[in-house]
């Protein structure tokens, strides 16, 4: 990997284990690096004197995100059941503190610090939204403990104290927008939830757009869980762009997509790429109301290979025939195991030992290899543009030739330039 995309980590100056820090952060908005102070000396509660140890998962099972949120949590308690079957990790079984997010940040907030301080887990698998994200940025920074988040996300951010295992920009929205150039696409729709991630997002679209000769007929944001989209699809509609970008999250895409189709609007006419709507999402919205709109990840259920036919029939067997795999609860999956292939690599569970031993870390993942990148503490990742189906699934209509490293600053793209400032 070029010199030039690698990122040095800035650490945070926020006080441990602060809710009104972390909504500070909060309210700061679009994606930011961390601050540059030395590495915490925050004393650690871990015991590893004992034959377990404690990881916590932290996410909504209430609220607008729990749609999305509860399947990530049973992704997780798959792995760790798997890895246990087979071990644990340097001989010790992993015992999982779960806590719920509650779709609040500030929540998310009070809980990371509950897990840290009181629970003494040596690791926290979960977030979902940005905001979430953000919230608890500071409290791991301060304690420097290490939350494992799973889900694709605006860049534009690294942590010593996070290891990002969903998609950053260019493994997602970038494909998205060059598939959407090569299908002859000039103009678009931008509509999102109104908070970070959304509105970072299309910050990037726009820069994309304009040096790429992309018109952006309109921008929109609505509150998570708005469920009346009358006036903005009346405006989508008149618009009369090529296409929509989509980066509604929760149970606002139920709304937005079945008042879409209310109006008559269709994929062949405008098209919808959604970034945050994955096969467990489409039950709820209704497969009727999204059959043949796109979306941009980098796992689907139908990926055809051994390795994810495995873990499709585990999750399965262990959840249901009905219940089916998303990127984000692969990317949580995923997580748990690279978590354990570092501590393994590391043979310790000592933060800085893990931060030490994280470069060049793999796993042969369901979406295929990924590996993490030690210095900004993303994952490779292959991008791949997928078609809604009428049987509810997602099927690849396009992938990248390979891997892409992860670059969540956008240094390598030239039309970026100053998003990152």
């Amino acid at each position: 990997m070029e010199q030039s995309r690698r990122l040095a980590f800035r650490r945070s100056s926020l006080v441990a284990g602060s809710v009104v820090a972390a909504a500070s952060l909060l309210l700061a908005g679009c994606g930011s690096k961390a601050g540059d102070s030395d590495v915490a000396n925050a004393e650690s509660c871990v015991d590893t004197s004992g034959d377990t140890i404690k990881v916590g998962a932290l996410n909504s099972l209430s609220g607008t995100m729990a749609i999305s949120e509860v399947t990530v949590r049973n992704a997780i308690d798959l792995a760790v059941e798997q890895i246990n079957a087979d071990g644990g990790v340097l001989g010790k079984q992993i015992q999982l503190v779960g806590e719920d997010g509650a779709s609040e940040p500030t929540v998310f907030a009070e809980k990371a610090e509950k897990l840290i301080s009181s629970d003494c887990v040596a690791a926290v698998f979960g977030g979902w939204t940005s905001s979430s994200r953000k919230a608890m940025l500071p409290v791991f920074e301060s304690a420097n403990s290490l939350l494992y988040y799973p889900v694709q996300y605006e860049g534009l951010e690294s942590s010593p104290n996070i290891f990002y295992t969903g998609a950053t920009t260019n493994q997602q929205i970038v494909p998205a927008l060059d598939y959407l150039k090569e299908q002859g696409i000039t103009s678009l729709y931008l509509v999102g939830s109104d908070y970070v991630f959304p509105q970072t997002a299309n910050r990037i679209i726009k820069a994309y757009a304009e040096a790429n000769g992309i018109e952006i007929k309109g921008e929109d944001y609505t509150p998570l869980g708005s469920t009346d989209f009358s006036t903005i699809v009346n405006k989508v509609r008149t618009a009369d762009a090529d296409a929509v970008f989509n980066t509604l999250n929760g149970d606002s895409n139920v709304a937005f997509f079945r008042e879409y189709r209310n109006v008559g609007l269709t994929p062949q006419q405008m098209p919808v790429v959604s970034v945050s709507i994955a096969e467990e999402e489409v039950g709820g919205i209704g497969v009727q109301n999204i059959t043949g709109q796109l979306t941009a990840w980098d796992y689907y259920q139908t990926i055809d290979t051994p390795v994810n036919n495995e873990f499709v029939a585990a999750y399965k067997a262990k959840y249901g025939a009905d219940k089916p795999t998303s990127d984000p609860m692969e990317a949580a999956y995923v997580s748990v195991y690279l978590w354990k292939n570092t501590v393994e690599k590391a043979q310790s569970f000592d933060v800085k030992a893990i931060q030490d031993n994280a470069d060049g870390v793999s796993f042969d993942a369901p979406e295929g290899q990924v590996t993490i990148d030690g210095e900004n503490h993303h994952i490779t990742k292959t991008a791949r543009i997928g078609e809604i189906r009428p049987d509810g699934l997602i099927y690849t209509v396009w992938e990248s030739p390979g891997p892409i490293d992860p670059d969540p600053f956008l240094k390598s793209y030239p039309w970026a330039a100053g998003l990152s400032g």
